[in-house]
């Protein structure tokens, strides 16, 4: 069994409102807000990256936890937003925060569903040989898209979320976890410029396909709304309960009405499902920690409490996790 020991988030000081961007772009606060549910966004700054922005959710983390660098065994970041191409953000994270010659790695390519990602390969870690690890979720996306695509860019924010797990009881234990991949829908939700397919060049700087995400709106909510829900539920008959035992579900946030479709699928209660988005947007593997590190901090989550995360994303991935704290 594995347990979290401690929870961290970090968002940029710099808040984008929905007014910011329509002095940008042809958009209105308005049109955001009905169709997205998000009215500010955090963005970062020119001294910030996404290792700086890891590497501060990570120390709340390991200080909440009451452990030092030193402490750590294994570092796993997901993002789909490196520091560099090569090495890996998890590499220069372990040096960073100055922790031993310890394996890292990153989780990319999994979209929003990559943190609870982590979570599963870490406890499947920590089963096969007792250990330390630090799972942060992290993405700094304003950095990369296209602000002058109406339609993605006004979605996305900055930010980090980490936990570290152990497996020694802790603030909360993860009961079970469920994902999943159907590889047939990765066009769906894809950036695909910048791989072997479609190498990085100046023809894709011309065109401006580099950083052009391209989302089939309709499908990607009907695989979020189907997979979010269905995830939930597995999750849940894994470890003998339902919807009704469940405290608080925290979805990842990636717009209002699938938060909200997946709430009236699973038929919870609506104070019972943790929203953020109007707050921070869109921010890919970062969602589902930042908001669970904001539920410790705001006193939302407490001891006995059953909590569900669930998440989607590219690639098409899915997962849930059931926690007891």
């Amino acid at each position: 069994m594995s347990h979290i020991l401690g929870f961290g988030g970090y968002v940029p000081e710099r808040v984008m409102t929905n007014d910011d961007w329509a002095a940008l772009v042809d958009t209105s606060d308005e049109w955001i807000t009905q169709r997205t549910g998000i009215k500010r966004r955090r963005v970062a700054g020119p001294d910030e990256s996404t290792l700086t922005l890891a590497g501060q959710a990570a120390a709340v983390a390991i200080k909440d936890a009451g452990l030092s660098a030193d402490d750590i065994d294994e570092i796993i970041v997901a993002t789909d937003t490196p520091e560099v191409y090569t090495p890996d953000t998890a590499a220069l994270l372990q040096d960073l925060l100055g922790c031993r010659n310890v394996p890292t790695y990153d989780l990319g390519g999994s979209g929003c569903a990559g943190f609870v990602q982590g979570l599963d390969v870490a406890r499947a870690r920590i089963a096969f040989s007792p250990r330390t690890i630090l799972v942060v979720g992290v993405e700094l996306i304003t950095r990369l898209i296209d602000w002058n695509d109406r339609s993605t860019a006004v979605l996305f924010g900055d930010a980090a979320g980490a936990v570290v797990l152990g497996p020694e009881p802790g603030r909360a234990t993860v009961l079970d976890i469920v994902s999943g991949t159907d590889g047939s829908a990765a066009g769906i939700l894809t950036l695909g410029v910048g791989g072997t397919r479609h190498p990085f060049n100046q023809a894709a700087i011309d065109s401006g396909a580099y950083n052009r995400l391209v989302m089939d709106g309709r499908r990607v909510f009907t695989e979020a709304v189907t997979r979010m829900s269905t995830a939930v539920s597995d999750v849940l008959d894994r470890i003998g309960k339902t919807v009704g035992d469940v405290d608080l579900v925290i979805p990842h946030q990636a717009n209002l009405r699938i938060i909200d479709a997946v709430r009236k699928k699973l038929g919870a209660e609506q104070e019972r499902v943790y929203v953020n988005i109007h707050e921070y947007g869109n921010t890919g593997s970062a969602t589902v920690p930042f908001a669970l590190w904001e539920c410790v901090e705001t006193g939302r989550i407490e001891k006995g409490d059953l909590v569900v995360l669930t998440a989607f994303g590219a690639g098409f991935h899915w997962a849930a996790v059931a926690l007891q704290f």
